[in-house]
């Protein structure tokens, strides 16, 4: 017994250390609050600021706040846009099946001023649940999430959430992993923001807590690298950088469904 209780400890005593998950070192600050029905993520776009709410969608007017147009889906059709981006002449949402399985997602492009729905780009099976979607140095860029409970499709867990960059044809050409400690801060769920920032970094949220996690392309290996966890009001959910007021972020606070302004520093 005691021979094998000392082989334990050395077994124990030659697994390498792992990594601690990094918890925010600065902070964004919030600038302005806009009442809104927003349950899942916020866009914004020149003039414009849209709530996100699965099946439903809502433009307010960005200086005012105004109620400007809304859309709702069919919710057997759409029952979980996660989130949206303004880019080019078209609103384009990131759409999935969750929580239900297998993992169907969907990319669902919409009029910026009426609202109405436009087309389908339909990503099929296999990947996970599409949380955003984005444009940016050529080519388009989606993370598919990943769980361990609910909505999670064994033997996948949050481990297994992914960043896809597609061509124009939205063929997969490249994807890449979460380092360890970001997924330790997202544990047992998954990424559910993200976005090119105007600093040519990778911003992402979680599904929680109020943090941001500042990533960029690896120079080697198929893992990102996480430079900063930044600390902001809004608990995780989709996120969106307004083009036109540098360093501005907007994300939700699920506690009032209140879209938030936010200011980020960012990097030289």
């Amino acid at each position: 017994m005691l021979s094998a209780l000392l082989a334990a400890l050395a077994l124990q005593a030659a697994e390498p250390p792992q990594p601690q998950a990094e918890a925010p070192s600065r902070r964004a600050q919030t600038i302005r609050r806009y009442s809104s029905n927003a349950r899942q993520g916020v866009a914004v776009g020149p003039d414009d600021i849209y709530a996100v709410s699965n099946w439903e969608l809502v433009r307010y007017d960005k200086k005012t706040g105004e109620k400007r147009a809304a859309w709702t889906g069919d919710r057997a059709r759409f029952p979980h846009i996660n989130s949206c981006a303004v880019i080019a002449r078209d609103l384009v949402c990131a759409s999935s099946n969750f929580p239900s399985v297998p993992h169907v997602s969907t990319v669902e492009v919409f009029d910026p001023q009426t609202l109405a729905h436009r087309r389908s780009i339909a990503l099929g099976l296999g990947t996970g649940s599409i949380t955003w979607v984005d444009r940016h140095d050529g080519a388009w860029w989606a993370m598919f999430a990943n769980y361990d409970g609910k909505g999670g499709e064994p033997p996948r867990d949050h481990r297994h959430t992914v960043l896809v960059k597609f061509d124009d044809q939205w063929r997969r050409q490249e994807a890449w992993a979460l380092p360890a400690t970001v997924l330790a801060r997202i544990a047992p769920m998954s990424v559910s923001g993200g976005g090119w920032g105007p600093d040519g970094r990778l911003y992402l949220s979680g599904h929680d807590h109020p943090e941001l996690y500042v990533m960029r392309l690896p120079a080697g290996g198929g893992v990102l690298d996480h430079l900063e966890t930044l600390g902001m009001e809004a608990e995780g959910q989709a996120i969106d950088w307004d083009e036109t007021q540098r360093g501005m972020l907007y994300g939700i606070t699920r506690r009032t469904r209140e879209i938030l302004a936010m200011k980020v520093d960012l990097a030289n």
